[in-house]
């Protein structure tokens, strides 16, 4: 480059910072609780040239030349508003009470309907929807060119999305985008590169015949972070990771070297990208993550380790069904009788590891029949129980699971037994002397529904 290039070039760039200077301004507020009016700490404000944790005073200032701004905090629905000097944002408390929509069922109009009615009749407030299926299918209309190369958009139950997603807003319904990540039958099977491998180098697949992805492969990476963008430009409140994780079958073939280690890093690298990629929208990130993570401080095998994965989004979801604990928990080995302390003492677990308070955890719960004990059905009793748990611990709401979305009124609507009439848990630890088991637990992970 010329002399006179260098010199232009140059000026250019400080004109570009200097003109960014000027027209930054200081902005001073505070934040509260829009209930109670309590002043919040912690609460994260995001522009595109500044970030900013509120004091614990609730104070906050930014040095911004943006118009808009994005204010976070687990428990709380997320805002973006307009940028004055001087702000006092009141953020509105929320905890999820949420059902599941298939990747299926979203295709058909009554369903969609049925569970409407029945988010309403039961009083919930949430709705997970699956945009990306373990068969890698995206299931709006994308824009992402390697969706389309590998047959990702051949199928698309959600072709009005934006309008199903406008609707729910009305009704004041909390929208959570699903996502499944490693395990992506199109894509493992159209670019087998990007694939996970047998030893003899076959593209390998788990026991649904469905093929996974090499979580260690940035193109896989880049793939899903561009999901997630998508998913946030959509406009869900919250975008969910399943299948974040490697495979738990140990003699397959990955482009890195697999152990505890370099599972866990390349685990926590997607999680950290895809929270700094969302963070210009007012969106959370969640992860689904073994029920038995909560028990353990090692990665499993599949590269979940709990207090690395707290740091990295703002909610984790443990799959807590109680069939999906087949060596049961401390003091209660046939965990579908104990479907409540199941949960209760599970959550209590993974905030002891872990060191996060209850607000960032939303645990899935069972509302399919068992297929690992008696085969009993989950039916009111076995999902208020956990429900019951779920609140008494204090987590951030809860999500049921059945696979088809097949709910009933019927196991939504019954009140639980009273807490009071249950015995507390510190009560029934000291009785069984499962808190002081808690961390002896140490068992392989086992397969889940998910």
């Amino acid at each position: 480059m010329r002399t006179g290039q260098w010199v232009v070039t140059l000026i250019l760039i400080i004109l570009f910072f200097w003109s960014a200077t000027v027209h930054a301004r200081q902005v001073f507020g505070s934040v509260s609780d829009a209930e109670t009016g309590r002043l919040l700490s912690g609460v994260e404000f995001y522009t595109a040239d500044d970030r900013s944790l509120s004091d614990r005073g609730g104070r906050f200032v930014l040095s911004t030349s943006a118009e808009r701004l994005i204010a976070r905090l687990p428990g709380y629905r997320p805002q973006q508003v307009e940028i004055y000097p001087s702000m006092q944002i009141a953020l509105q408390p929320f905890t999820p009470k949420a059902l599941y929509l298939s990747f299926w069922a979203a295709d058909l109009p009554r369903k969609r309907q049925q569970i409407l009615d029945l988010l309403e009749a039961a009083d919930f407030n949430a709705l997970v929807i699956d945009i990306k299926s373990s068969r890698g299918h995206i299931a709006y209309p994308s824009a992402i060119p390697l969706a389309r190369e590998v047959g990702a958009q051949r199928v698309r139950p959600l072709k009005d999305l934006e309008a199903f997603l406008n609707e729910l807003k009305a009704r004041g319904i909390y929208t959570i985008g699903r996502m499944v990540v490693f395990k992506d039958d199109l894509l493992a099977k159209n670019r087998p590169e990007l694939a996970v491998h047998t030893k003899d180098g076959q593209v390998w697949q788990d026991r649904e015949q469905l093929s996974w992805c090499d979580p260690f492969n940035q193109q896989v990476q880049d793939y899903n972070l561009a999901v997630a963008e998508e998913a946030a430009q959509l406009g869900f409140d919250e975008v969910q990771f399943d299948y974040i994780r490697f495979p738990s079958k140990s003699d397959l073939v990955f482009s890195e070297v697999a152990n505890d280690q370099s599972r866990v890093a390349a685990i926590n690298s997607f999680l950290s990208q895809a929270k700094q990629r969302l963070a210009s929208y007012p969106v959370f990130t969640s992860a689904n993550i073994f029920g038995y993570i909560c028990w353990k401080h090692r990665d499993g095998k599949i590269g979940q380790r709990l207090v690395d994965l707290g740091e990295r989004v703002d909610y984790l979801s443990p799959m807590l069904y109680p069939s999906g604990f087949p060596r049961g928990i401390p003091g209660y080995s046939n965990p579908v009788q104990n479907p409540y302390e199941i949960i209760a003492i599970s959550l209590l677990k993974a905030q002891q590891l872990s060191g996060l308070s209850e607000v960032r955890f939303r645990p899935w719960l069972q509302a399919f029949k068992d297929y690992a004990f008696d085969k009993r059905q989950f039916r009111a009793e076995e999902v208020m129980a956990q429900i019951s748990a779920s609140n008494e611990v204090g987590s951030n709401g809860w999500m049921l699971w059945n696979a088809s979305s097949h709910f009933r009124l019927a196991d939504l609507v019954e009140d639980p037994k009273p807490l009071e009439e249950k015995p507390m848990l510190a009560e029934t630890a000291a009785k069984k002397g499962e808190m002081s088991q808690l961390s002896k637990l140490e068992t392989e992970e086992q397969a889940s529904p998910l």
